[in-house]
């Protein structure tokens, strides 16, 4: 372990400011174990795209990520703004809300657990998902390491960061979820799942690289973090009430038998919308459609 030298973003932030009070006892854990490292404290959202960008210029063996999973999702952006993503280590210590992408690429939740690791580091080689889509009236690209989801899913992410994220992960959820399922209208879109389209009228579409979203709940229980494919889940025109009495069984992995969920193994989706709808990846928000998505095969090393 002595021989890797590490940048260490940290997102004081994250996980309602659990992570700053966290960030002293981690860094004792990784000094007493050897690891070689620097750090670096994010000031702002996006700032730690800058920081991992920086430290892949300049040099570093591993980037670690201890904060939640749009920390995560800003470091792997950084690294693959930089050009050489498939060169780059990656380490995560979770202390977010969320946690949902650890589930699948098997990180422990816990943060001693998780330090411990680097002692003997096993590297898991994973897909990443990017999107094409529309900000402020301009073409953007964007990666994502776990899900990304448009519609219904995108406006919750949108009323759980900006009014509920303080509960913590599940109250927080459920509270973005009650409050968007007031107001929020199906709407009509222009489907095209790796070339067949169809017109439909949905309440979602989140396309799945992990098997979790959602501060735990079990949303694409056959998903592969590095099968070259996305699981793509479309929740059809769903009732209001109906939709609430099926939010159980998603968390227990067995909505897909719900006649108006399917899901579909793709590599690229491309959606339409003649009425304005949110996107999101790893839980945050982007922009809107219209949006592509595709994949990309085990481009990136991860520690587990």
């Amino acid at each position: 372990m002595s021989s890797i030298y590490a940048k260490v973003i940290v997102n004081p932030t994250a996980g309602a400011g659990r992570t700053a009070r966290l960030w002293p006892q981690i860094m004792g854990l990784f000094k007493g174990q050897g690891l070689r490292f620097e750090h670096d404290i994010t000031e702002a959202p996006g700032h730690a795209i800058e920081l991992a960008k920086a430290a892949a210029a300049d040099g570093y063996d591993m980037v670690v990520s201890v904060g939640g999973d749009g920390t995560i999702n800003e470091i792997v952006n950084g690294l693959y703004a930089a050009g050489n993503i498939k060169d780059a280590l990656l380490g995560i210590v979770s202390t977010g809300t969320g946690g949902d992408y650890i589930r699948t690429i098997g990180v422990p939740r816990r943060y001693e657990e998780a330090c411990r690791c680097f002692l003997q580091p096993k590297k898991l080689t994973v897909d990443l998902g990017v999107i094409e889509y529309v900000s402020d009236g301009q073409r953007a690209e964007r990666l994502f390491v776990n899900f990304a989801g448009m519609g219904f899913d995108a406006e919750i992410v949108q009323r759980t960061t900006q009014q509920f994220k303080a509960l913590g992960s599940l109250p927080s959820y459920l509270a973005g979820l009650l409050a968007t399922l007031m107001s929020y209208r199906n709407r009509d879109i222009s489907l095209v799942v790796d070339g067949e389209a169809v017109d439909m009228r949905v309440c979602t579409v989140v396309m799945n690289n992990g098997r979790y979203g959602g501060g735990g709940m079990f949303t694409a229980p056959d998903a592969s973090i590095n099968d070259g494919y996305f699981d793509v889940m479309i929740i059809g025109d769903m009732s209001k009430p109906d939709l609430l009495w099926s939010l159980p069984r998603i968390y227990k992995g067995t909505h897909l038998t719900h006649p108006k969920v399917t899901m579909k193994k793709a590599k690229e989706i491309e959606i339409r919308s003649a009425k304005p709808m949110q996107l999101q990846a790893d839980g945050e928000l982007l922009g809107q459609v219209p949006a592509r998505f595709r994949i990309l095969p085990s481009v990136l090393k991860v520690i587990v």
